[in-house]
Formats: C-alpha cells, structure tokens, sequence
C-alpha cells in the first residue's frame, strides 16, 4: 500500500553578507565625512585663536577609533568568507560527516531501502498531470508494486511504501526503486524529479570524500538535500 501526499514547496534564502556590507559602507562614509570636517575646520580656523588642543586631541582619537573600526570590519569580512569556504570544502568530508550517522538524510535518486519495513520517496512535478503511475521494483527489476490513483496535482509530493506487494505478498528488506509515469492532457510525458529518503547505517571516508550507506545504498555526503 501506497500513501501519497502532496505539499507546496518555497525556499528562504538568509544572507547576512548584505548586512555586513552596509555597515561596512556605514562606517567608512561617517570615517570620510568626519575627516572632511576636520581638514576643513583646520583649514578655516583663526591662526590667532587656534582650536583647543584638548578639542583637536579629542578629534584625533575619534578619527583613530573610526579607522580601527573599519579595520576590524574587512577583517571580520575576510574571516566570514574563509570559514564559508572552509565549511563548503569540508563539509562532506572526514569527520564531520560522521554525524549523519543515525540521521534520516534525503538526496536526489529513485532507489532506497526498506527500512522499519518502510520505503519512502519524493517527487515533484512542476504542472499538474492528466494521469499518474508509480511502479516499484525490486534490486533485480522485477515490479512488485504498482499504483495508478496517485495524486495528478503540481507540487511535490511524498511516498511512502510499507512493503506491501500489488499480490499481497510482505517484503522485509532490500532495496527498492520508485518510477513515476505522468502523462499530460494529451498523452504527453511530464517531467518529474524523484528524492529518496533513509536512514544512514554508516559512513567511509577512506577516500577522502565520505560516503554515506542508507542501508545498501550509496550516497555522497556532498549531494545529501536535508539531514533530520
């Protein structure tokens, strides 16, 4: 038995770069403007009544702080994008992926496993359809379930198997691929893109790139969507 459910999907994108680099650009504006002043208040200033020295004294050392500052800000700026690069370099690789290990991951591919005697998928379609098939087969290619009463609408949607054959028969364990077959009005094939979801029962990074194992089946931490 199938159970089919169908969910909208949109994507939030927080970029903390852009407010960096407005306070950044803050910061270097109040450093010219305040320089400005100061060269311009030395300029027209009385050489018989010169500005109090605790004044321009006080005046140096505000300037020095606004220098320090925007010192420390295209620091800070260079530090945040070596740790971003560091992070996008490493984060499929040694030891930090030993923490998928136990975790429900979800990565682009149509096979998975039975697991907790449940197999479970994703797919989308971008316009809705005129009729959808989802077939499932074995590891050797042969169709143990079929279904036809899919939901035809757009949006991406969740399957999920409890190992159930079309004959009745009670599968326990193995790897198991999911097809989607939707056809448009007219007869025409409609693009789909399938995830699969699993638990991961170990991890190898004797390559260098660590792989991860949901029960049989392989796949690249890199090229992991979502871990939960």
């Amino acid at each position: 038995m199938l159970v089919d459910s169908v969910s909208s999907t949109s994507s939030t994108t927080t970029t903390s770069s852009s407010s960096s680099s407005s306070s950044s650009s803050s910061v270097s504006d109040s450093y010219e403007t305040f320089l400005t002043l100061l060269l311009k208040q030395l300029e027209v200033q009385d050489p018989t009544n010169p500005v109090d020295t605790t004044t321009f004294t006080t005046q140096i050392v505000q300037l020095s702080s606004l220098e320090q500052q925007m010192s420390t800000n295209d620091k800070l700026d260079e530090l945040n994008s070596t740790v971003s690069e560091l992070s996008s370099s490493t984060l499929g690789s040694g030891s930090s992926a030993i923490s998928y290990y136990g975790k429900t991951v979800e990565a682009e591919g149509a096979t998975t496993p039975l697991q907790d005697g449940e197999a479970t998928w994703e797919y989308d379609m971008d316009t809705a359809a005129s009729s959808v098939k989802l077939t499932i087969t074995d590891s050797s290619g042969n169709t143990v379930y079929s279904d036809t009463s899919s939901s035809t609408a757009a949006g991406t949607h969740e399957v999920t198997w409890d190992g159930v054959g079309t004959d009745g028969q009670s599968y326990s364990s193995g790897t198991y691929t999911l097809s989607v077959t939707a056809l448009d009005a007219s007869g025409k094939a409609i693009d789909t893109t399938t995830r699969f979801k699993g638990t991961v029962t170990s991890v190898d990074s004797s390559s260098g790139t660590a792989v991860l194992s949901v029960g049989g089946v392989s796949v690249s931490a890199d090229d992991v969507l979502s871990v939960s």
